[in-house]
């Protein structure tokens, strides 16, 4: 993979890093990093620290999948109807679980007057 690469930074990082992304937790340790300028592995403990659970579970499909849908962070896969959060209201929960500052969440509370 490299220059040109049709996945893009992200998905090659996410590719990289061995997480899964959004299956597991490898978007949230993605944020500590980009965030916080933290190494993987300093960002994969804090993660797990954050998230009551060890940093192994990161990787565990099953067990994200139920921690992610208990902490409202947003799933890979939303039913119809579902009462899981997707989209914003997955960011703001990321924002305050992980405390770390989202820019799309800040820009939302500032045009919506909620600053």
């Amino acid at each position: 993979m490299g220059v040109g690469d049709p996945l893009g930074a992200e998905a090659t990082h996410a590719l990289a890093a061995g997480m899964g992304g959004i299956r597991t937790a490898g978007d949230l340790v993605m944020r500590l990093q980009l965030a916080k300028k933290m190494k993987i592995n300093e960002a994969k403990a804090y993660v797990a620290e954050k998230l009551s659970v060890s940093v192994e579970e990161l990787c565990d499909i099953v067990t994200m999948n139920d921690k992610r849908e208990e902490l409202g962070l947003g799933l890979a896969h939303v039913e119809p109807n579902a009462e899981a959060n997707a989209g914003m209201e997955a960011k703001f929960r990321i924002q305050e679980v992980l405390d770390i500052k989202v820019n799309s969440v800040e820009r939302f509370k500032e045009r919506a007057g909620l600053k």
